[in-house]
């Protein structure tokens, strides 16, 4: 679930798509946030729910399932207006018990803390790092989307970040009407300031079901998740939630030339899970899978959500990743 370039735009395809009167009703009467702290949001995962202070921002939460054999698995969600660990329950259900594992939410979302502050790639990077060097260990990394961009930056610093997983991943083509075309600075932070201004109706009307359902729905091939939709609601109900999607819209979260600045760096083994994807391109995938210890793995039948349509492909693959790259 991922939004367009601006704002109108955004409001226009949603308006559109699931009809202006039932949007307008739903805005106006989205209630206000409820839940008194990030915390109380019902977990993600099934396991424990920590957090680990990041330095200049607060807390940040992640799941552990520590038991099982071989190195510590982590995996990381993508971004967009509801985003949580839920979007890998399906890896988390599979790999829990059979490795040490671990699931980072990232800054502003889920159960992490949702300050009105400043979200950057930089910010998101050091909460990877930070659960790296919690865990004390060499780890292998799963990122979705445009979690993959932060997990490539943390990759490029962290030494102990062993490979990366790459699922439906930004930075490797040209955008399609995402937010990832406001990423230049000049304009991103133009589109952050007028968002701001109108950030409260704004993130009421992308948070109600239908605009989920519709956003999703361009995730998925067949029908979408009724849990992912559940787990959606419930989190963009939290209070500041909207603070870091505001970010997102804007493109201020995109690394501009992504493949060049980040992936194109890459020494440690990867993997491309992907098939097709509403939202980006893989345009520079064949050069990517060029560079030594790269590769690429379709899965066929899938929208950018793999991971919830055909799970037993996507284990295989990782599996046969983690195999050759022990």
């Amino acid at each position: 679930m991922r939004t367009n370039r601006t704002a109108a735009r955004l409001l226009l395809t949603a308006l559109l798509s699931l009809g202006a009167a039932a949007l307008a009703r739903a805005a106006l009467s989205a209630p206000s946030p409820a839940v008194p702290l990030s915390s109380d949001l019902r977990p993600a995962v099934e396991g424990e729910r920590r957090t680990l202070n990041l330095p200049g921002f607060g807390r940040v939460a992640y799941y552990a399932h520590p038991g099982g054999t071989g190195r510590p698995l982590i995996l990381t969600h993508s971004v967009n207006a509801a985003a949580s660990a839920y979007e890998m329950k399906p890896l988390w259900d599979a790999y829990a018990g059979r490795r040490p594992l671990y699931a980072l939410e990232w800054p502003g979302f889920g159960s992490s803390d949702r300050p009105d502050v400043r979200y950057t790639p930089d910010l998101m990077a050091a909460a990877l790092r930070a659960l790296v060097t919690e865990l004390g260990t060499d780890v292998d990394v799963v990122a979705l989307s445009l979690g993959s961009e932060f997990a490539a930056r943390a990759a490029l610093e962290e030494g102990r970040i062993r490979s990366l997983a790459l699922i439906s991943p930004s930075g490797l083509g040209q955008p399609r009407g995402s937010s990832q075309e406001a990423n230049a600075a000049e304009k991103g932070e133009r589109l952050y300031g007028t968002l701001s201004s109108v950030g409260t109706p704004l993130y009421a009307l992308l948070r109600t079901r239908p605009s989920i359902h519709y956003f999703l729905s361009r995730s998925f091939r067949g029908p979408v998740d009724a849990g992912l939709i559940g787990y959606c609601l419930d989190t963009s109900r939290q209070p500041g939630a909207k603070n870091a999607p505001l970010y997102f819209i804007s493109g201020l979260l995109f690394t501009p030339e992504a493949y060049r600045t980040l992936y194109s760096k890459l020494r440690v083994p990867t993997t491309v899970l992907y098939d097709r994807d509403g939202f980006v391109t893989f345009d520079l995938l064949p050069l990517f899978v060029q560079q030594p210890g790269v590769q690429a793995v379709r899965i066929p039948g899938t929208d950018g959500l793999p991971q919830f349509e055909q799970l037993p492909q996507v284990r295989a693959a990782l599996d046969a990743f983690w195999a050759g790259n022990p």
